[in-house]
């Protein structure tokens, strides 16, 4: 159930387009969620979409994943093991202010009149492009042009074109070329969900430099003592008369073009910008270094040859991953056909903003687009964006899991602070320490070891790297499976999982979690597995195990014994599993007298109201249902569907595209559909209220599960791929790539057939509809199907 409705822009102003996010007037009044929609990233760096000139804006903000500062949590009443440090990325110097003046008269989009406007994202090119015509009191009408990019290929660079052209007279132009450290400002309201206010200095000043058209900045973080280099330069072309100077401080600079400007004659200025950062007060003079160097190379590149390369790179990013869409499954209307396909493209194109260069770091819960959740890194990551990584960019999928690797000796000392053997991977983090100062919502999620683990091994089964899984995930995999024994104890033969709280953050610390416990034990085979086949494969890398982890053989058989006898709640009475022992026992939530101002809860009630409770916030048994859709019969799946579905607040964006995909297994075609157009259109339609904050990564990671697990029917149990779609009515065709160990292999799904073709690779089996399909590179596979039955 959903209880907010969409937020769409006027179509006058956001016309659709299916590559592109356009914007035709200025137009305050969603000002704050386009500066969120229009943000530009490559994973590493990331800028929300606010105008050149800065002002006006809701919420400036240029990020760099992984650079924090660190802040001691404060706590009222302090107990052991509580979490200690808190993190939040910091908004750091921002380099991409271009100021204007026509007769000594300031451009500003709130106060000038605009002849003409146009902004557009453009989702094949990796820019986002502005066009005005400004009209100034005198009647001087001024052309002003820009495209800015984050480079895709050159991970530390972004680059503004920006040109000037005074159309009907001369006039005297100046462009101020700026940095600045914008103070880091705390949430004016009381939204947890929103980024800390540090009191504090955050940047302490290092260095500042400027020669010639050139500005060099350097700062040490306060307290997490991070390094941060970033750095301009400046090109220009023109056949106007011009001369300039620059300057720099502590905490900015500039470089100041003065231009004759002649009528008709462009003044176009090219601004590199590069920022670096890396751990150490002694990291400064290394970073500056780098910098320049990054600067170096995009001059002697030029502009057009930095976008050559974004689009080549974007080319190849759609190749593997663009979903096509013919039809529209809501109705026969056009423009919603193309509002479907432009909000997957969307969706698509920010997961690459968010993930594209992620080296060494996770993804943020809000990407680089706003700094909600701090920054920090859950399990979005694991259950919601891998899937689509895994089968289009397998390289970005074993960076981010590489992370948690490298993350892994705090786990261990994170489980020593909770009294438990193994490794506690953090809630929510940064830096790999446990930055959630909410244990009953935070910690107590025990699930986020075997989401890490569910994560490792649908990567392996796809993509066939078991040169990742000796090396670096078997090692995972044994301190979770350690966790898991010594957190859990045997009753009754039966091994149960008591205190710990599940996806649903509604329903807190509680015994036998299904979904953690169904994950635990999938956490735990696997583990088994895994180990068992090292020790026969490569008696080397199992030495290296044992030598690392202090791992005895003795320890495969509790593992064994745990997963085969772990708890599963059923209740034989309403034939489904409860979401945990007592979660029946509770009082249903009075739906019927909530007023939708009321939600989210979390923003209206206290935890422990809500704690009292049968309402959901995130999905939970439906989940599992999903995840390990295996584990359950066809009419289990139903049963706890249409109990859990109506308990569900929407509170949370992780849980429509879940919700759709089951609903599209079951037949409820209705459901389904308005589900799906929920997750597809999270942020486009501002779903949840709060796109102005930063973009839901999870909810976009799901909108391609969405079109690949429910409208294809798609499954990959164990590894086995098999696909029974279920195209709504009003959809014609469904058209996606998959990359399946090195080998790419093409879906095309219409209403009453479906064409399987391996474009490259060798030969690939698969199931449709329960029926094996083997296929051969080059060669089409055409199948009649069974038109699915919906409710």
């Amino acid at each position: 159930m959903l209880r907010r409705e969409p937020l769409n822009p006027p179509k006058y102003v956001y016309p659709v387009d299916e590559w592109r996010m356009v914007e035709k007037q200025y137009y305050p009044r969603f000002q704050a969620q386009m500066e969120t929609l229009f943000s530009i990233g490559n994973g590493y760096l990331g800028m929300r979409g606010v105008c050149e000139e800065v002002m006006p804006c809701s919420e400036n903000g240029t990020f760099i994943n992984g650079f924090y500062e660190s802040w001691p949590i404060v706590y009222g009443e302090r107990a052991f093991g509580f979490a200690t440090t808190g993190q939040t990325i910091v908004n750091v110097t921002d380099s991409k202010i271009i100021k204007l003046y026509v007769d000594d008269e300031p451009f500003s989009l709130s106060t000038a009149n605009l002849i003409s406007f146009e902004r557009v994202l453009d989702m094949k090119a990796g820019t986002l492009n502005r066009e005005v015509v400004w009209e100034t009191a005198s009647g001087k009408q001024v052309s002003i042009k820009s495209r800015r990019l984050i480079s895709l290929e050159h991970r530390h660079l972004a680059a503004i074109e920006y040109e000037v052209t005074v159309l009907n007279a001369k006039a005297p132009v100046v462009i101020s070329s700026e940095m600045e450290n914008h103070k880091h400002t705390a949430s004016k309201d009381n939204d947890p969900r929103k980024a800390t206010g540090l009191k504090d200095r955050v940047l302490n000043p290092q260095v500042n430099f400027c020669e010639d058209s050139r500005i060099l900045l350097a700062y040490v973080t306060n307290k997490s003592k991070i390094g941060l280099a970033c750095g301009v330069e400046h090109q220009i072309e023109t056949q106007c008369s011009y001369s300039y100077k620059s300057e720099c401080s502590e905490d900015g600079g500039k470089v100041v073009y003065f231009v004759d400007a002649q009528p008709d004659v462009p003044i176009k200025l090219i601004k590199y910008i590069s920022y670096h950062s890396a751990p150490g007060v002694n990291s400064v003079k290394e970073l500056c270094t780098r910098a320049q160097i990054t600067l170096d190379r995009a001059e002697n590149l030029g502009f057009e040859a930095i976008l050559a390369s974004q689009k080549q790179y974007m080319d190849d990013f759609w190749h593997r991953s663009d979903i096509k869409v013919y039809g529209n499954p809501y109705d026969s209307d056009v423009t919603r056909t193309l509002e479907l396909q432009q909000a997957i493209r969307f969706n698509l194109f920010q997961i690459l903003q968010a993930s594209g260069r992620v080296e060494g770091t996770g993804v943020p819960a809000k990407g680089l687009s706003g700094q909600a959740y701090e920054g920090q890194y859950f399990w979005d990551t694991e259950i919601y964006l891998l899937p689509f990584l895994i089968y289009t960019a397998p390289r970005t999928a074993r960076n981010l899991l590489k992370f948690r690797y490298k993350i892994l000796d705090k786990a261990r000392q994170r489980a020593r602070e909770l009294n438990q053997k193994g490794a506690l991977f953090p809630w929510r983090t940064i830096n790999g320490e446990e930055a959630s100062a909410y244990y009953a919502a935070g910690t107590a999620q025990y699930h986020i070891n075997a989401d890490i683990v569910y994560a490792i091994k649908k990567y392996v089964e796809v993509t066939g790297d078991t040169d990742f899984l000796y090396n670096e995930g078997v090692e995972i995999l044994v301190e979770t499976a350690r966790l898991w024994v010594d957190l859990g104890f045997f009753q009754d033969e039966k091994f149960h999982i008591h205190g710990v709280t599940g996806p649903d953050e509604y329903t807190a610390v509680v015994n036998n979690n299904t979904y953690t416990n169904l994950m635990a034990r999938e956490n735990l085979w696997y583990a088994v597995q895994t180990v068992q086949a090292l020790q026969k494969e490569d008696s080397e890398k199992f030495a290296a195990l044992l030598h690392k982890t202090d791992f005895s053989v003795s320890e495969i058989e509790e593992w064994q014994k745990a997963a085969d006898t772990m708890y599963l709640p059923y209740d034989e009475n309403k034939g489904i599993h409860p979401q945990d022992d007592s979660f029946l026992s509770k009082k249903v939530w009075d739906f019927e007298n909530t007023p939708k101002n009321k939600y989210p809860l979390l923003l209206n009630f206290h935890p422990l109201v809500i704690y009292r409770h049968q309402v959901i916030k995130q999905a939970d048994v439906v989940l599992a249902m999903h995840l390990l859709g295996n584990e359950f019969s066809e009419e289990q799946k139903k049963r706890n569907f249409d109990y859990y579905d109506p308990l569900t607040t929407g509170d949370s964006s992780l849980s429509v595209c879940i919700q759709s995909i089951l609903a599209f297994q079951l037949g409820y075609s209705q459901k389904a559909v308005e589900y799906a157009y929920f997750a597809v259109l999270m942020d486009l339609a501002d779903i949840a209220g709060n796109t102005k904050d930063g973009c839901h990564m999870a909810s976009m990671g799901g909108s391609w599960m969405v079109m690949v697990y429910g409208f294809a029917g798609m499954r990959d149990y164990n590894g086995k791929l098999s696909f029974n779609p279920r195209l709504p009515k009003g959809t014609k065709r469904l058209h996606f790539p998959l990359t399946i160990r090195s080998q790419r292999l093409e879906v095309d799904i219409r209403q009453e057939e479906v064409t399987y073709l391996l474009r490259e690779g060798t030969e690939l089996t698969i199931e449709h509809q329960n029926e094996e399909v083997h296929l051969q590179v080059g060669i089409p596979v055409c199948i009649k199907q069974k038109v699915p039955d919906f409710v």
